[in-house]
């Protein structure tokens, strides 16, 4: 009994640290790190990577499933209990889960359309939340009415892009000016978030109305 349980030890033993190696090698360098790499690193061939992990999106899903749920989870919570600042909040934590590895969300992005992707269900959960929040701050009169699910997808892709390429603050800027954009009164509510330099943001603090849609 001992010897034909020692594979499937060994299996998870090596799972386990797959894992472990490419959160690490992806947060150096990115998803689209040497899997090679990541394998001589596990000690393991790249066969046996490839056998847990058939492809780098299957790798990099496997790493994201229980952000993913966070997220999801979340995103659950927003539509269940409805508050003024859902769709800001929603918006601001799928930027930093997208945000998570260099060129994640360039692979989100493209799970999306990809039904062969191993990040479609989830990526498809992810727009699904942001279009149902849309569409309740659009019936609640603080968005624009055309605004639309995709233009929340499109605004967590490119404030995630932005946090990988300039910094934590250039993100934060182009959400709120989006959400100001996207905002049927964008003056109408005080700003109480927190610029980088600790200053509430915005011209004389003043809040957008999308900030809290």
């Amino acid at each position: 009994m001992t010897d034909s349980r020692r594979p499937r030890a060994d299996a998870r033993r090596n799972y386990t640290r797959l894992l472990d190696e490419a959160d690490a090698a992806f947060r150096e360098r990115g998803v689209q790190s040497s899997l090679e790499s990541i394998a001589r690193r596990a000690g393991v061939a790249i066969g046996t990577l490839y056998g847990h992990f058939p492809t780098r999106r299957a790798l990099v899903g496997a790493l994201l499933r229980e952000r993913h749920q966070a997220l999801f989870e979340l995103g659950d919570h927003l539509l269940a209990h409805p508050a003024p600042d859902a769709l800001s909040t929603w918006v601001r934590a799928a930027t930093a889960h997208a945000a998570g590895y260099s060129g994640l969300a360039a692979m989100l992005a493209d799970g999306l359309d990809d039904e062969a992707s191993e990040l479609h269900t989830a990526c498809l959960r992810m727009a699904d939340t942001g279009e149902r929040l849309v569409a309740r701050a659009r019936e609640a009169g603080a968005l624009r009415p055309d605004a639309t699910g995709a233009d929340i997808t499109a605004l967590v892709t490119a404030a995630a892009s932005l946090h990988e390429h300039l910094s934590a603050a250039d993100s934060e800027r182009l959400v709120t000016l989006t959400l100001d954009g996207l905002a049927r009164d964008p003056g109408a509510v005080k700003d109480a978030s927190p610029a980088p330099d600790g200053r509430t943001s915005g011209t004389g603090g003043r809040r957008t109305a999308a900030t809290t849609a």
